[in-house]
């Protein structure tokens, strides 16, 4: 077939998605033609799929297959148009005015067909924008200048020389096809809605193409050629297409570590329950053997002895088993947190390549512990002493059986607490959110990053000596002042063996040996050797606590010149010193000195839930 009897243009073998020759074209059911890679990314994401030519809906996906006819034909109409073009430049005359003619017309010819394919390009770019997502022509084009569309009625003069094809060209029509070198490059192919570009795409050092598919048989990236040429009957789609799927995989991997973590944090509570029923079965049995032996002066003395050292040392093994459940936990939850935070920045990546590389270390299962089994042992292992007493003591036989098969009820000292310790309701509702003052802590003190936890450490910091600053006591006071008003906060002391809790007058004397008490502006409660409660006035007031707390509420009413402090976790009023507050008062911390490593454990502000009323 020769230029001058015509040839098919090139809008029957472009995809009406990406503007270029097909690649691996497939059809519809409704009979429209498109890229398979264009048409899988067109409908993803979409519950329902539609075509974007004839807008046919289809309810379920169609299962797209490669048009190998249609391939064929595209591959045979590239090398047909070369040759046309090398058969017109052959069959130019060489002489006289009709070589002048010849060359004229295919010069005539020559821009004619870049004149139309640009504007052919520019109409079908500006009809595929993601505004209307849409390919069908918009109302602005007419028959004259817009390019032709399958299916619509060709604008050329006479009938079309092939017959066969309503888009067929001539040297005489107003329609030429593009030439060759005015073909769009593969590496500008793009998609509508708001794909990336395959100009932004890494290319194929195999095929120098862009690396869009996903080989699912060899799990690999590939361009279209290795697919063509490596990969012809695997199961290929686009990265894209992969990527969402991978992504469903990483929020079930996310969801299996947020369980995990969960189960951490129950356990932790878990502990500090145990920890705190274990306290109280302490307690409990160590009044109830005092009552008991307050009778009994030199038989029972020995026994008294064994019975506390064997409590002693069961809460103190229980303590330390508890300790190192707590940052076995503590280090996993770490572990965990940080494999939550690269799965969560790996599910935000847009490096779709990057984010199916990194997957696989990090669907690598972390080393964590068992933790079905209880952490604390609850059994005090008082029977034999208990027993023991039995023997010596022949009249006390029957009631110690009773207590050595039974124990004290924690209820009954529980209950004996609560009725003889006044009671406040309602301090939580005036929480308020209290940080340190990083300005006013002694050299040995450290504090965490947000402000709300400190502890004593041997080695100094290098600090400037501010006149804020406590140069000797080792106490830091809060940033928060208080002149009028109520205020609350909590604070975690767990199982430190020291520590002053309580307010401050934010004038106070800061440098050297310090008088803590209420008429040099200090107000707080101090806890020494892990059983002495005090209030420090002068002299000291001790407070006699049965339940040892975890956790010390403080609340201030400055308008009444009240401080009073509360056990959180058994809701017990502990203490309440009245007083005027003259100026502003802060809260005042200490975590004391670390007692050979006894002491280390920092003390730490934590939320109030102001649900829970005492």
């Amino acid at each position: 077939m020769s230029v001058e009897s015509g040839f098919l243009t090139d809008d029957e073998f472009l995809c009406p998605i990406c503007l270029d020759l097909f690649t691996n074209p497939a059809s519809t059911p409704c009979g429209h033609s498109f890229c398979l890679s264009c048409i899988s990314t067109y409908w993803e994401g979409d519950k329902f799929c539609q075509c974007p030519l004839c807008k046919k809906m289809y309810y379920k996906k169609p299962d797209l297959q490669i048009n190998s006819t249609l391939r064929e034909i595209t591959e045979h109409f590239k090398s047909m148009k070369e040759e046309q073009i090398d058969g017109v430049k052959q069959a130019t005359p060489k002489r006289g005015k009709s070589h002048q003619h010849h060359n004229n017309l295919l010069n005539q010819i020559q821009k004619k067909l870049s004149k139309s394919f640009q504007h052919r390009k520019q109409e079908r770019l500006a009809s595929s924008l993601p505004e209307t997502n849409s390919l069908m022509p918009t109302h602005h084009e007419s028959s004259a200048s817009a390019p032709h569309r399958r299916g619509s009625t060709p604008s050329v003069h006479g009938p079309s020389p092939l017959g066969s094809s309503p888009l067929a060209w001539s040297p005489l029509s107003g329609s030429p096809p593009d030439p060759p070198s005015r073909r769009p490059s593969r590496q500008r192919r793009s998609t509508t809605g708001g794909s990336v570009e395959v100009k932004n795409l890494p290319l194929c050092p195999t095929h120098n193409s862009a690396i869009m598919l996903y080989c699912q048989t060899d799990q690999m990236c590939i361009c279209p050629e290795c697919e063509e040429q490596e990969h012809p009957d695997h199961d290929v789609i686009s990265i894209e297409t992969q990527w969402k799927e991978t992504k469903v995989n990483l929020s079930f991997l996310e969801k299996e570590v947020e369980d995990m973590i969960k189960e951490r944090v129950m356990k932790l509570s878990e502990i500090r329950k145990s920890m705190s029923k274990l306290e109280v079965s302490v307690q409990a049995q160590t009044a109830g053997s005092l009552t008991l032996f307050s009778s009994l002066v030199a038989s029972v003395e020995r026994a008294q002895s064994d019975l506390l050292e064997t409590l002693e040392m069961k809460r103190r093994a229980a303590e330390l088993q508890a300790e190192t459940s707590t940052r076995q936990i503590q280090l996993e939850l770490e572990q965990l947190r940080t494999r939550q935070s690269q799965i969560q920045d790996l599910s935000r990546t847009q490096d779709h390549i990057e984010g199916l590389k990194t997957l696989p270390s990090l669907s690598t299962p972390l080393l964590v512990s068992d933790w079905t089994r209880p952490c604390v042992t609850l059994d005090l292992g008082t029977e034999a002493v208990y027993r023991s007493l039995s023997l010596q003591l022949q009249k006390f036989q029957d009631e110690l059986r009773t207590i050595a098969e039974k124990g004290f009820p924690d209820t009954v000292l529980e209950s004996s607490l609560v009725q003889t310790q006044p009671r406040d309701r309602g301090v939580q509702e005036y929480a308020v959110d209290i940080t340190l003052n990083v300005n006013t802590a002694h050299p040995h003190l450290i504090l965490s990053g947000d402000l709300k936890s400190v502890r004593f450490s041997e080695r100094p910091q290098m600090l400037p000596d501010n006149p804020e600053r406590f140069d000797r006591v080792v106490c830091v006071l809060g940033r928060q002042e208080f002149c009028r008003g109520r205020h609350y906060w909590e604070v975690e002391v767990g199982n430190k063996t020291d520590w002053d809790l309580g307010v401050a007058r934010r004038n106070i004397n800061r440098k050297g040996k310090l008088e803590v008490t209420p008429a040099n502006g200090y107000w707080f409660l101090s806890l020494r050797n892990r059983m002495s409660y005090a209030f420090r006035t002068q002299p000291s007031t001790n407070v006699d606590l049965a339940l040892h707390p975890q956790k010390i509420g403080i609340f201030v009413d400055c308008d009444n010149g009240q401080v009073s402090f509360y056990n959180v976790d058994a809701k017990i009023h502990i203490y309440t010193f009245n007083d005027t507050f003259n100026g502003s008062i802060v809260p005042f911390f200490s975590p004391c000195t670390s007692k050979n490593g006894k002491n280390e454990a920092p003390l730490t502000i934590t939320p109030v839930n102001a649900s829970d009323y005492y």
